[in-house]
């Protein structure tokens, strides 16, 4: 593609509006269902299934968001019982996070929403067409890890 093309194409621009618009659905969809956590937040208990028991600088890389961010949705998720601290054996003041029973069982209530969310997003598109996409995006993503300094 030249360099023209590249420029008109928006690729950057789609990109945020795709998740701008992801993300409202995703609230839409969350208060529609009456669940008592935000997508957001879904989005921590989400890492904590993948990978329990890290820190809050962790699930930020994970999850690209910043710490303040991490900081005020875990406070908010430990409160409702969904997640617990615990201090790290080795270290003072820092913390290990960690999904609680009651934040497994929200999670796997959830979890349909999401698919339903997935399934309305991607339909009409076919199979082929999403391998394509999805292998796009990850070369995209390596472009772009391989050029932009994240600190853990």
């Amino acid at each position: 593609m030249n360099t023209t093309n590249l420029l008109e194409s928006k690729i950057g621009l789609k990109l945020t509006m795709i998740g701008k618009k992801s993300k409202i659905l995703a609230l839409q969809r969350f208060a529609a269902k009456k669940h008592p956590i935000t997508p957001e937040q879904f989005t921590i208990l989400a890492a904590l299934i993948e990978e329990d028991g890290m820190y809050q600088t962790q699930i930020a890389v994970k999850t690209m968001k910043d710490r303040p961010n991490i900081t005020r949705i875990t406070n908010i998720l430990e409160k409702m019982d969904f997640i617990h601290r615990s201090p790290d054996v080795n270290k003072r003041k820092i913390y290990k996070v960690f999904i609680t029973d009651k934040g497994r069982k929200v999670y796997e209530e959830i979890v349909p929403t999401v698919l339903e969310i997935w399934r309305d997003t991607i339909a009409g598109i076919s199979d082929t067409e999403i391998e394509t996409t999805l292998k796009v995006l990850h070369k995209i993503r390596i472009n772009l890890d391989n050029n932009i300094n994240i600190h853990n």
